[in-house]
């Protein structure tokens, strides 16, 4: 695994960021994943292009990378999908400048609701739902992120758990999951073994925790774990931001399967 840089406020940064071209959405024989930074992600699977999570632009807390791509160079997505509401996932901003080169946008419950009234074409989708986007096939996962109902700025309405989700992608090179937010779940502990799983590890009790990150990845031994939701916000009090890979070299079986990418980087199913 590569060297984790450590800043002065101790914490653990992503890697120099890639910035991506025009060449990673363009027609290949392969299934490529680049992480966005954050929670971001996309997936290029052949002819098929397809973000989650893409935070471009307008985040309201200082960055710790550079954003490898803008809203302004991403030539075409098949489709944007979006986990949940809070901002380090659903970005209005970047949504709306994708609008003219997005096909279509997915998303569960209360979101899709929200994105349907920002004038986006969002599909709403249901825990559990299948469809697919061109050739690449997606399942919705469960999730449970509702801490919107513990704190009173938010208790304008009841969150309820169908309000957040994972997304499973089978692809022709093998299957991609990315759990989202989630507290782990007794669920998410008896899937078929996915090849490739986007890793939120991050230790706090509205995530997975750390113990629970752990106990996801060795429930699936052969999987590979590429590290997300780290090392890319200014925030050294929060736990949601402040995982460290290498805390997993020693808990994760086989670690060698453990993949730090920098931000725009390109992983190859």
């Amino acid at each position: 695994m590569r060297t984790i840089k450590i800043n002065e406020k101790g914490q653990a940064v992503a890697p120099k960021s890639t910035f991506m071209t025009s060449e990673a959405f363009q027609v290949s024989h392969e299934t490529n994943i680049y992480w966005l930074g954050g929670a971001g992600v996309m997936i290029h699977s052949h002819q098929t292009n397809i973000m989650v999570d893409p935070v471009l632009e307008g985040f309201d807390m200082p960055l710790l990378y550079e954003i490898p791509i803008t809203s302004a160079n991403v030539t075409t997505l098949d489709g944007v999908l979006i986990t949940h509401i809070d901002n380090d996932h659903f970005s209005k901003p970047t949504c709306q400048h994708v609008k003219d080169v997005c096909k279509k946008y997915y998303a569960p419950n209360y979101v899709a609701e929200v994105m349907q009234n920002e004038g986006l074409d969002c599909k709403k989708c249901d825990i559990g739902e299948a469809f697919s986007i061109s050739d690449i096939q997606v399942r919705l996962t469960p999730a449970k992120h509702n801490w919107q109902n513990g704190v009173k700025k938010w208790q304008y309405r009841y969150w309820e758990e169908k309000d957040y989700c994972g997304y499973w992608f089978d692809t022709k090179e093998g299957t991609i999951w990315i759990p989202g937010d989630s507290k782990l779940l007794e669920s998410q502990l008896h899937m078929d073994e996915p090849d490739v799983i986007l890793f939120d590890f991050a230790d706090n009790d509205w995530h997975i925790t750390f113990d629970g990150a752990v106990r996801l990845a060795n429930t699936y031994p052969n999987a590979k774990l590429i590290c997300i939701h780290w090392g890319s916000v200014d925030a050294p009090d929060m736990t949601p931001f402040n995982g460290n890979p290498n805390r997993l070299l020693d808990r994760i079986q086989n670690p060698d399967r453990i993949i730090v990418l920098a931000p725009g980087e390109k992983f190859t199913v």
